[in-house]
């Protein structure tokens, strides 16, 4: 039977702590379910969610998280689709309209009335959460549900990243940016038969790049880290991967893209950067940004470390520790993805 309160995390005003709370158990509308959350992943989008970091900011108080794993708890009215007990992910989309001109031609991503989980709707820093049925991520009986928590932000989010970078199997990808996000791309690029080197201001994070199957690795703080992986790549990377959230990577990254290349942007830090349109101009670089994963890219992620292709580096935690967790990111000594265990399937 479910409880009628649960233990949360709850951001009541921007950069101030999170407040470990019992609130009230929330109750699935129409087309939507109740989870039951096992574990959650840890973005740096949550923090940027608590800091209220970005111009279109979440309204307080709520609940951040947006890599939650779990059974379903309740089912609302009029869902058919999926059973309690079913094994399911809340990923960062929750939602979109369904109509749009985006919707309808598979960019829901993109949808202008989108609701995002643990932004702009109450997100999985909770023993419950809800998920809209049409959007949760569908997820095997007998998951692994901690190593399967960073797939549904982190996971989609560099595996889309990647496909938008246009570089074929034999071609060089450069990942700027090697941390929770970056340590995936690694392993979905090499699944996908791109050739990698990694770049990061620290040592500890290359040395998980190699290990992780990149044939390179270069120091960003090196003067010459640009002609390095230009030497490297043999006149730039066919596709630039930018998961640093740190706008000097931006500006760096283009010097990495090979006439003709593509550089597909992730992160999101605060800020802008310069972009040299003399060099965008002659070389036909393409920039691009690409925002997490639709629901086809979302199971194709999936699919992959289902496959045991995806392993992500994860460290575990207990709910009570997210301000630690969250301050970790802020200072950048994260390495690979926290995920905080919640519950029991």
């Amino acid at each position: 039977m479910t409880p009628r309160t649960m233990k949360a995390a709850v951001a009541h005003r921007f950069g101030e702590p999170l407040r470990i709370e019992e609130v009230p158990v929330p109750v699935p509308s129409r087309g939507e379910v109740l989870v039951k959350i096992v574990c959650t992943g840890v973005c740096h989008t949550d923090v940027h969610a608590v800091d209220g970091d970005w111009p279109a900011k979440p309204n307080p108080p709520f609940i951040p998280g947006h890599e939650g794993v779990g059974v379903v708890a309740a089912l609302g009215e009029g869902v058919e689709n999926l059973k309690v007990g079913d094994a399911v992910g809340i990923a960062w989309l929750h939602d979109a309209c369904g109509h749009c001109e985006y919707c309808i031609t598979g960019w829901e991503t993109l949808c202008e009335t989108q609701h995002d989980s643990g932004y702009s709707v109450d997100g999985s820093f909770a023993e419950y959460a809800i998920g809209n049925a049409a959007y949760v991520a569908r997820l095997p009986q007998d998951v692994d549900f901690a190593a399967m928590a960073p797939i549904l932000c982190a996971g989609v989010t560099t595996y889309k990243g990647i496909r938008e970078t246009e570089a074929r199997p034999g071609e060089w990808l450069a990942i700027s940016g090697i941390g929770g996000l970056g340590h995936l791309a690694i392993q979905y690029a090499t699944a996908m038969g791109l050739q990698v080197v990694a770049v990061d201001v620290a040592e500890d994070k290359l040395a998980l790049a190699r290990k992780l199957g990149a044939s390179a690795t270069v120091d960003a703080r090196q003067p010459k880290a640009v002609e390095e992986v230009l030497d490297v790549t043999g006149g730039g990377a066919h596709g630039v991967l930018v998961t640093a959230v740190s706008p000097p990577a931006f500006s760096q990254a283009l010097g990495f893209t090979r006439r003709r290349g593509t550089m597909s942007l992730v992160g999101l830090p605060p800020g802008d950067f310069a972009t040299p349109i003399f060099d965008v101009v002659l070389k036909r670089l393409t920039i691009r940004g690409s925002i997490v994963g639709t629901r086809k890219d979302l199971a194709e992620a999936v699919a992959f470390a289902t496959e045991g292709k995806i392993v992500p580096t994860i460290e575990r935690r207990k709910l009570e520790d997210v301000n630690d967790v969250l301050q970790g990111l802020r200072d950048g000594n994260i390495q690979g993805r926290v995920v905080l265990d919640i519950g029991t399937p």
